[in-house]
């Protein structure tokens, strides 16, 4: 006998609502497993991915150097390496390195970096790690006077302390970052639009004031636990200071041999100008967590800035305009001239540890009293006449 009407509708509610409390509780199920399961973060997962692939292939690398085989990296890996965020990571490297420190905690964080990078603090002209409130301070610390005598017989002296990377002619209009691979030389330096020689055959040729001179380069990478100051490597003029706005690669030594015109891709503070023997210019290319360059005369000067954006530059000339801010302590003058710097003297310094390039002309005879690799210290000479 069927059951009644007002029966199967009960039977079939009680039904429905079963059905629908089910799929509550499925779905509260599914909603608690998301929420145990991580959600996914697209900038570590980059940097992870990225990372691992980077350090692949670093090994792979340095099994090829050992086979006596060159590596120089491609394109596409150039491109992965400059996706990194690095700039916005030197920037909160930055911020981190005002932050004061608790006293009690300076000793022992200095200590571990000193430990770890080698630190002479005998040389600095403050000893007592309590002095020093934050890492930057740390950082920049300065030297006793007397512990980097200038060298007298050398007419150009290391701008900085750190390890000599490759030195020599530069031929071509190519410079050479290390050895076996190089980087265009007007790249690196730009237009040079206010120099007008009408028999220059090649950028090299534009720089050069004589046809009886010759244009020398040095590059000096600066390591972690070095001086981070540099100083003017001889007596000469500054006429102007171009920025480059760029990408912020380690400098490191094992990545200057895997991409091909770093130097060029990095963020730069280019100072050209004149010395006795013609065309000047030291270069200080930036690098990750060293994104601060200052330049002690140019209070305007400011250095991994989000308003700068890569691929152009921007000049500031000293010839036309010498009206700077007056100089503060360790700061110098400028005038219609250019900006007049003395051997040996305090220049800018760098955030963390980066690369200083020498460009300069000089005669034919200028020869190099260094060895690739070797360690070098401010004033002493890189070559004579």
């Amino acid at each position: 006998m069927a059951a009644p009407l007002w029966t199967r509708c009960l039977l079939f509610s009680r039904a429905f609502g079963l059905s629908c409390r089910r799929r509550q509780q499925q779905q509260r199920s599914l909603n608690i497993g998301r929420g145990l399961l991580p959600r996914p973060r697209p900038l570590p997962l980059l940097l992870v991915t990225g990372g691992g692939y980077l350090g692949y292939q670093h090994y792979r690398n340095r099994i090829q150097q050992e086979d006596g085989v060159p590596t120089v990296a491609s394109p596409t890996q150039v491109a992965l390496y400059r996706s990194f965020p690095t700039r916005l990571l030197s920037r909160t490297w930055g911020r981190l390195n005002g932050v004061e420190l608790p006293t009690w905690l300076r000793k022992p964080v200095y200590s571990l970096y000193i430990w770890t990078f080698g630190v002479n603090m005998q040389e600095a002209a403050v000893e007592d790690l309590h002095q020093y409130r934050n890492l930057g301070e740390f950082f920049r610390r300065r030297l006793k006077p007397a512990v980097r005598p200038l060298c007298a017989s050398s007419c150009v002296i290391s701008p900085a302390d750190g390890r000599i990377l490759h030195f020599g002619q530069v031929k071509n209009s190519e410079v050479e970052q290390v050895k076996g691979v190089t980087y265009s030389l007007e790249n690196f330096l730009g237009p040079q639009q206010h120099r007008s020689n009408d028999s220059a055959s090649s950028y090299r040729d534009l720089l050069l004031s004589s046809p009886d001179n010759d244009l020398f380069h040095v590059v000096v990478y600066l390591a972690p636990g070095d001086y981070h100051c540099f100083h003017s490597p001889t007596d000469w003029k500054v006429e102007l200071r171009r920025h480059f706005p760029g990408s912020l690669m380690s400098v490191n030594p094992g990545v200057a041999r895997w991409v091909k015109e770093l130097f060029c891709l990095n963020e730069r503070v280019v100072l050209t100008g004149q010395w006795q023997h013609g065309f000047f210019s030291l270069t200080a290319v930036g690098a990750t967590n060293v994104g601060s360059i200052r330049v002690y005369f140019d209070q305007e000067l400011q250095t991994n800035a989000p308003r700068y954006s890569k691929g152009s530059f921007y000049d500031r000339t000293y010839v036309t305009d010498g009206k700077l801010e007056a100089p503060r302590e360790d700061e110098v003058s400028s005038s219609e001239g250019g900006v007049a710097l003395q051997k040996g003297e305090a220049l800018g310094e760098f955030n963390l540890g980066s690369t200083i390039v020498l460009l300069f002309e000089a005669p034919k005879d200028f020869s190099f009293n260094l060895q690739p690799g070797q360690r070098i210290r401010v004033g002493e000479g890189l070559g004579c006449l």
